[in-house]
């Protein structure tokens, strides 16, 4: 790509993630979301279909006899579920997915009642001029936090549409910071969709390539779920997952790595939950040989994370049939599952670079066999 091009690639990239974190998506109802992408993949000339269970699939027909691959992002986000509905008109919740509950008093949320319904809200947090000395330094567990929507009864949250199973998200912002820096909700992953998209363009344009089976993946922070049913649909050679790398250049976070934002798209070459799912990925050798000699060729800055506590699709997509060779690779960001993300503009060029000229590098002569990799 030319200079020219990166930036109109840029501007491109900018555009759709901002649109995309405005988009309300919690696990299991990312409808709009999917909506969306399926109107960029037709922009882009290319059919597009829904599973049952939600996941949004397209598919790049490619050179035969070589490796196929799955690329892949998850759409939804965390969030919160209504719970229960008090006579006074505030409301309880429930989590889903890693929401942290030290992020939460005193923001403002969506109830995703409809397009042009929604209703939104703030999650209370005690008068300052009420709260004793041993409550100050104190995390509410999210049980005892309510939301107040402004309603005085029940049945006045009821008639907006709000009830017991509602979804729940951070009011979603974008705030454009110093640079090329965004910050705001959602940027986990809906900038590796945005990332896809472009991808799916520049593959769309190249003479020679495999086939890619584009997939925007649900339930990806409700336990994993998604992907694994199409990775099992479409049984690929070997899968990319896209999604953020735990940025490590802030003073809370220096001794995790050395991942920094502007540096460059991460590749991750160990994940381990280590918290309730004893999962993660170990990256198939020959992925990381392909990304590593594409970086190289193309002067593409590329940077490495190991990390316990972070877990993705890949994690379960590797054992479909008789294994998929996976990789994680990302976007260095900043205050994950907060409600105020921070990513790079520039990583998500440099991200969508290195995978077109990765994945244009799988030809007949890409071997999958470890022994080929492995000293």
């Amino acid at each position: 790509m030319t200079d020219a091009t990166g930036g109109a690639l840029k501007k491109r990239l900018a555009s759709l993630t901002r649109e995309l974190m405005l988009i309300p998506g919690l696990s299991g109802y990312e409808g709009r979301v999917r909506r969306r992408l399926a109107a960029c993949l037709a922009e882009l000339g290319l059919d597009s279909w829904s599973d049952r269970l939600g996941n949004l699939i397209a598919t790049i027909h490619g050179d035969g006899e070589v490796p196929s691959v799955m690329l892949f992002a998850h759409m939804d986000q965390l969030g919160l579920i209504v719970r229960k509905i008090e006579t006074d008109g505030l409301v309880r919740v429930e989590r889903l997915g890693g929401v942290p509950e030290k992020a939460l008093a005193a923001r403002s949320v969506l109830f995703c009642v409809g397009e042009g319904r929604d209703v939104p809200a703030v999650i209370a947090n005690k008068s300052h001029h009420a709260t004793q000395a041993v409550e100050k330094y104190r995390v509410l567990p999210y049980p005892e936090l309510y939301i107040d929507a402004g309603f005085e009864s029940a049945a006045a949250v009821l008639a907006a549409g709000i009830d017991i199973g509602t979804p729940v998200v951070y009011a979603p912002e974008v705030l454009d910071l110093a640079g090329d820096r965004l910050a705001g909700t959602s940027i986990d992953d809906r900038a590796g969709c945005a990332v896809i998209v472009e991808v799916a363009r520049a593959l769309m344009a190249a003479e020679h390539k495999p086939t890619v089976h584009v997939v925007f993946s649900v339930q990806e922070e409700f336990n994993l779920r998604g992907a694994l049913t199409a990775t099992q649909a479409l049984s690929p050679d070997a899968a990319i997952q896209l999604d953020l790398t735990l940025a490590t250049d802030t003073p809370d976070m220096t001794g995790r790595g050395d991942v920094r934002l502007g540096g460059g798209p991460g590749m991750s070459m160990y994940s381990f939950h280590g918290r309730g799912t004893l999962n993660g990925t170990l990256p198939h050798p020959a992925m990381v040989a392909l990304f590593d000699r594409a970086a190289a060729a193309e002067n593409l800055a590329i940077q490495r994370s190991a990390q316990i506590g972070v877990l993705t699709d890949s994690s379960y997509v590797q054992l479909v049939d008789a294994g998929v060779a996976c990789i994680d690779l990302g976007f260095p960001m900043r205050y994950s599952h907060s409600a105020l993300e921070v990513c790079d503009l520039n990583d998500l060029v440099g991200l969508t670079r290195l995978l077109v000229a990765g994945i244009q590098r799988i030809d007949t002569g890409f071997s999958l066999n470890r022994d080929d990799y492995e000293q």
